[in-house]
């Protein structure tokens, strides 16, 4: 359930300054984004698992409290992000 080595590194690669970067709200909400895809395949699968639909919820909560954030802080950037992840706003 969890994102391998490779995944991580490219997704960091992509959304963050540099390789290196895997604190910046873009880079953060990237992974929190794949964590959540993966989740909602094995809720698919596992409908009766409550403790990982508890985490899938905490995890959208989290995505979506770093969302706000970076609407809040650059309007562009977020309409990118969203746009790139294919999230709805």
């Amino acid at each position: 359930m969890a994102v391998s080595k490779v995944e991580k590194a490219e997704l960091v690669k992509k959304f963050g300054a540099n390789e290196k970067d895997t604190g910046s709200v873009k880079v953060q909400v990237a992974l929190l984004t794949e964590r959540i895809k993966t989740l909602t395949a094995h809720l698919k699968k596992n409908d009766k698992d409550h403790t990982a639909r508890r985490s899938l919820l905490v995890l959208v909560g989290q995505r979506k409290s770093l969302l706000t954030y970076l609407e809040r802080k650059d309007r562009d950037a977020y309409l990118t992000l969203i746009q790139e992840l294919g999230l709805r706003k």
